[in-house]
């Protein structure tokens, strides 16, 4: 693949998963000025303002660990499946926004992130197969959501 297309490839990558980190703010906001500041939560919950940097971060790091797999593969087998799990587990983090923000449920935003914190792992395994960079720069991701996790049960255990 030459750089023209590489570099239009990895544009792509990050276009789509700054498609799906817009599609959750705009989920997050109808409720994080009223809904989420009534809410209790532990004392170890981070500022608002720690969560957009945090989360483009991220996001740009996904972005990139699918872009090193899609140019370091040609169809296959196991690019196919790591593809799978990368699409579901960046679908379960934009329904976990639905879940938690928009639906204002935290119950089901938990069992929501159970299974990215699980798909994560799996989409974990299939890149670093692939490209070891691309499966370690998922690390943080994984890191952040178990975190955020932790966070999740506690604001609904406080809340219920």
């Amino acid at each position: 693949m030459n750089f023209r297309k590489k570099l239009f490839s990895l544009c792509l990558f990050v276009l789509g998963v700054a498609l799906i980190e817009w599609l959750g703010h705009l989920l997050t906001m109808s409720s994080v000025r009223d809904w989420y500041v009534t809410l209790q939560k532990p004392s170890w919950t981070p500022p608002a303002y720690v969560f957009g940097p945090v989360w483009t971060i991220l996001y740009a790091m996904i972005a990139i660990a699918g872009w090193r797999v899609f140019i370091k593969m040609s169809a296959s087998g196991k690019k196919t499946e790591a593809f799978w799990m990368y699409s579901l587990q960046l679908t379960c983090n934009l329904l976990w926004s639905f879940f938690f923000f928009f639906l204002k449920n935290p119950l089901f935003a938990l069992i929501d992130i159970l299974t990215l914190l699980l798909l994560i792992i799996f989409n974990i395994k299939a890149f670093y197969r692939i490209d070891k960079v691309a499966g370690i720069l998922l690390v943080p991701y994984l890191i952040w959501t178990f975190y955020a996790f932790l966070l999740n049960f506690a604001i609904w255990s406080l809340n219920r």
